[in-house]
């Protein structure tokens, strides 16, 4: 995964600003973006960690009660038999702070996300 010094710093100071359990779980969803996208590059937008790999893939943020995880309307809607446990909207789901991060269905819209970006670069 591409990384630099400044957008590292910028994301473990963005963690880092959170309560504990908070900073656990957005540490959590971030191992498991990172697994799902090896090659990805982290970076922050929209004041959020995101991964870009042949465009945006996926953002996450922290909140007092939950992560939100922003794998745009396409992955909302690919996904969105599996995520009807969470409160969701057109291009986000809500992870409730006090359950772990649902770690294979994360993995699965990382992946899914990754696919969706390849085959537009192809098509450009």
């Amino acid at each position: 995964m591409k990384t630099n010094k400044k957008t590292l710093n910028e994301i473990d100071t963005y963690i880092s600003s959170f309560p504990l359990i908070t900073q656990k779980r957005l540490s959590e969803i971030r191992l498991l973006i990172k697994q799902a996208a090896p090659a990805a590059e982290e970076i922050i937008s929209y004041q959020m960690p995101a991964y870009k790999l042949h465009g945006m893939l996926v953002y996450f943020a922290g909140y007092k009660n939950h992560i939100g995880f922003y794998p745009t309307a396409s992955g909302i809607k690919q996904f969105q038999l599996e995520i009807v446990a969470y409160k969701h909207s057109k291009g986000a789901v809500q992870f409730p702070i006090n359950e772990p991060i649902p770690a294979d269905l994360v993995a699965r819209i990382v992946a899914f996300r990754i696919k969706e970006n390849e085959l537009k670069s192809l098509k450009k």
